[in-house]
């Protein structure tokens, strides 16, 4: 045993010095602390700290979060059990957008916006306080808007406003988002606009239709019914996500919330905002699941995961070396054991980009480098058939084109192969309200056919300013009614 009173004689001496030691301790150790708690500093105010930065994010984010109100008809409830049939009446959803340029573009959901007769906006005060009693009087700003462009197979809308100079957010970096990430989620829930919840990213891609390439961000901050379209942000204010939907059997959040990548958005974006539409990207090849009959019949190394089964003759794959029945088994170094995972592939690659294949050729594995390219939109083709200045209508903003033969042969999904079809979208828009998109077919106006351009521009120009328009168009297999006002000349 060391000694810690010098050198001791005996075994009882060392215990009386010991104790007398450990005496003059306990003696001094009240004076000790206090010195110690004098000398250091005051532990932070963490919880005060992480309130601060919460404020000044929300602070940052609020003014780039926007309401939407839309307009529309559809089936209503029954009234009375007694009732029978459907039942159409207006409709009027709230969901909520974020501003991503600064110029008034604004995205949302494509299902915010589906089947809308009219949309409107309300853009929050710009330093608006967020003290009680000023919050109250923070109405914000509400402004007419129109659909750019929209893809309803990944659920996203780009809306346009007359508004400059916006408050705009910036996208995250997808491939930089990780499990555990602190987000938060703006939007009007319940129609409760400039609403926030604080929550964590509960998995990066989380796929809950095996059979859909979509993935999703998905997070436990509570996201419920009108948060649809909002921004879901990271600590940096950036864009991490569009709140997309929640899987609930109570109907309200049950920290089960789901978003739309930022990669997706930025990939969409573009796109939405020059064709109206997303062109989805391409390598030239077909592929198709690997089932243990399949695999048992071609002789094939592995009984899952995805097979080459046709390759587009002269196209990038088709260039770079690949064949029909090459097995893919890594893209960029991911492993791909499922169909709906190579497809989502191909959401994180915009054209231009290069893919990194891993395939097994028999029991050969090769590697190749593909450029992706993008698969063109059938409406596209019909551009070549048009002349800017021929083709302007001016008081609808858009570029119209006659449905004749040619062009029936082009969309053979056309219910009715008669009217002008909207082939893109003027940047001067000359309507009010005029929510026409690409791809939309005129088939009449104000009640009368439209049986060609020449005639559409004849009844347009008859109408007085301010007096109604309500268009018939057929969109994505159905018809449905349009209506607004023009503005004056």
């Amino acid at each position: 045993m060391r000694n810690l009173a010098g050198k001791c004689e005996g075994r009882g001496a060392c215990t009386r010095a010991t104790f007398g030691l450990l005496f003059a301790v306990c003696l001094a150790l009240p004076e000790m602390l206090v010195a110690q708690a004098s000398s250091t500093p005051t532990p932070p105010d963490l919880l005060g700290q992480l309130s601060q930065a919460s404020e000044a994010l929300i602070k940052k984010v609020a003014p780039s979060v926007v309401q939407i109100l839309a307009v529309g008809y559809g089936p209503l409830e029954e009234t009375s059990q007694t009732e029978a049939g459907l039942v159409i009446g207006p409709q009027r959803a709230i969901g909520s957008g974020v501003i991503i340029d600064p110029d008034g573009y604004i995205m949302t959901n494509a299902h915010v916006v589906s089947g809308a007769r009219r949309i409107q906006v309300i853009i929050p005060a710009a330093g608006a306080e967020q003290s009680p009693i000023r919050s109250l009087g923070s109405r914000g700003t509400t402004v007419e808007a129109q659909i750019v462009g929209i893809s309803r197979q990944i659920d996203l809308a780009l809306l346009k406003v007359e508004a400059h100079g916006l408050s705009a957010l910036p996208l995250a970096n997808y491939r930089k988002l990780v499990q555990g990430e602190i987000v938060f989620a703006f939007g009007s829930p319940e129609g409760l606009r400039g609403s926030v919840t604080m929550g964590l990213v509960s998995a990066v891609a989380r796929q809950p239709d095996p059979d859909s390439p979509m993935i999703y961000i998905q997070t436990d901050a509570a996201i419920n019914p009108g948060n649809s379209g909002g921004p879901l942000v990271n600590v940096a204010g950036e864009l991490v996500g569009i709140n997309t939907f929640i899987l609930t059997q109570s109907g309200g959040s049950q920290g089960l919330g789901f978003a739309i990548p930022s990669a997706l958005v930025a990939l969409a974006y573009p796109q939405l905002r020059k064709y109206g539409h997303v062109h989805r990207s391409q390598i030239g090849v077909s592929v198709q699941s690997i089932t243990p009959a399949l695999a048992a019949g071609l002789g094939l190394p592995r009984d899952r995961g995805v097979i080459v089964s046709d390759v587009v003759p002269g196209g990038p794959a088709d260039q770079a070396g690949l064949k029909i029945q090459d097995i893919i088994a890594t893209v960029d170094g991911r492993a791909i054991d499922s169909l709906p995972m190579f497809g989502y592939s191909f959401y994180l690659h915009p054209r231009g980009e290069t893919m990194k294949l891993d395939v097994l050729r028999l029991s050969t594995s090769l590697q190749f480098e593909v450029p992706v390219i993008e698969q063109s939109h059938k409406v596209d083709r019909l551009l070549d058939l048009a002349n800017p200045e021929k083709n302007l209508i001016g008081k609808l903003g858009i570029l119209g084109l006659d449905v004749d033969k040619s062009v029936a042969d082009l969309l053979p999904d056309l219910r009715e192969t008669s009217g002008v079809i909207v082939i893109a979208r003027a940047a001067e828009s000359g309507a009010s309200g005029a929510s026409l998109a690409t791809g939309d077919v005129i088939h009449a106006i104000n009640g009368t056919p439209v049986t060609s351009l020449a005639f559409l521009r004849s009844e347009l120009e008859r109408i007085k300013p301010d007096q109604p328009v309500v268009l018939q168009i057929e969109r994505d297999g159905g018809f449905m009614y349009l209506s607004f006002q023009l503005e004056g000349p």
